[in-house]
């Protein structure tokens, strides 16, 4: 009896297998994976019906090795960039106190009497465009020879090896000065840039006309002041283009100019009212007699300081910059000029990058300090606070 059921269960699933339509077709291969985009995660289902895990949080940064980020410090005692005058890195293989090369046509070297307390640059009366020098004079100067020249009067005296001695001094004060005399060149108190020729209104005007602006809009701003003195003169070219030679021919206002002007005039250039105050007030210092290219060029320095910071607009950081820059004395040093004190702490070897978060107007060194390392430069200190700012 089980024999003959056990056979009858046999032949029927035999019979079930050799059915064509109950053959179990092999499960489908699966799809390939795509490796040029990214699938998201949770919105496509995979074939068995199973959605895909969600992978860590990717990482914001790149499998490429970032270098460490190391923070630079400044070189040391860097030379000044919001100086017009700049600094000519000497040339490979010139001699240290050497000029540098330049295509430039440069102006004869002068030769005047370097003293510390006096004005070194050739200066131009505002209203009469005479040049007038300081009144010292070498031993072989003669001694009828006056102090107010004509432009083809010859010089007089011994200017020409200031920036040499002036160097030599620093170096023999302080042999870590080599370096800065060595790779920077100092055009300010070169013979040829004693030799520019001044206007002490036009330098103290743009002075005030750059504070608190950038430098492209104070030179736009200047631009605009010197074309309300000229009217409808045409300085444009056929391509509309200011004609160099026209521009080249257009001088700075004098002084009795921009007092006849009224304040609503001079604002028309982009001057503030209070910077166009402060320039017709300087105008008038001038043209009263206040001030003087005579007076900048021969009274000592505490005077000049005196009657610069006397006019409105004009603070001790300005004229102790004019001093310098303008009016070329060899023995000015600013305490409060930012720029110096930093440079100063390089020169020391300060951490400066570690001080730029320090609260205080001295964070990186103490006004005593910067006195007393700077007067040990006596009388060069205007050399040694270029090479430091």
């Amino acid at each position: 009896m089980s024999t003959r059921r056990s056979a009858r269960l046999a032949a029927s699933e035999s019979k079930a297998s050799s059915s064509p339509s109950s053959v179990i077709a092999p499960p489908p291969p699966p799809p390939p994976v795509q490796r040029g985009r990214k699938r998201k995660v949770g919105t496509d289902a995979e074939p068995n019906g199973v959605t895909e895990e969600a992978p860590a949080k990717a990482s914001k940064t790149s499998n490429k090795r970032r270098a460490p980020r190391t923070s630079t410090p400044p070189p040391p005692t860097p030379t000044p960039s919001n100086v017009k005058l700049m600094a000519e890195p000497a040339a490979p293989g010139v001699a240290v106190y050497a000029t540098p090369p330049s295509k430039k046509p440069r102006a004869a070297a002068v030769d005047r009497l370097a003293v510390s307390n006096i004005t070194l640059a050739t200066l131009l009366s505002p209203e009469t465009s005479r040049v007038v020098t300081n009144t010292t004079r070498s031993p072989s100067a003669s001694p009828t020879k006056k102090s107010v020249q004509d432009v083809s009067a010859p010089k007089v005296a011994a200017t020409g090896n200031v920036l040499e001695k002036g160097n030599q001094f620093l170096i023999s004060v302080d042999p870590r000065m080599r370096p800065l005399v060595e790779n920077n060149y100092c055009r300010i108190f070169s013979p040829e840039g004693l030799a520019e020729q001044v206007d002490p209104f036009e330098a103290l005007c743009s002075g005030i006309i750059s504070q608190q602006v950038s430098g492209a809009a104070a030179k736009s701003i200047k631009g605009r002041f010197v074309d309300l003195f000229y009217g409808d003169e045409e300085t444009k070219s056929e391509d509309g283009d200011e004609d160099d030679e026209n521009a080249k021919k257009r001088r700075f206002p004098v002084p009795s100019q921009v007092v006849d002007m009224s304040l609503e005039k001079l604002r028309t250039a982009g001057l503030s009212q209070r910077k166009a105050e402060y320039v017709s007030g300087l105008a008038e210092q001038f043209t009263t007699g206040q001030l003087s290219a005579q007076l900048l060029a021969n009274a000592p320095y505490e005077e000049v300081i005196t009657r610069l910071t006397a006019v409105r607009g004009l603070g001790l950081w300005s004229a102790e910059m004019f001093a310098c820059f303008g009016l070329k004395r060899i023995d000015v040093f600013s305490l409060g000029d930012l720029g110096v004190q930093r440079g100063m702490a390089a020169f020391v070897g300060r951490d400066v990058a570690k001080l730029k978060s320090k609260g205080g107007k001295f964070k990186y060194m103490s006004e005593a300090d910067m006195k007393d390392l700077s007067d040990r430069f006596m009388p060069y200190r205007s050399l040694f606070m270029w090479y430091s700012k």
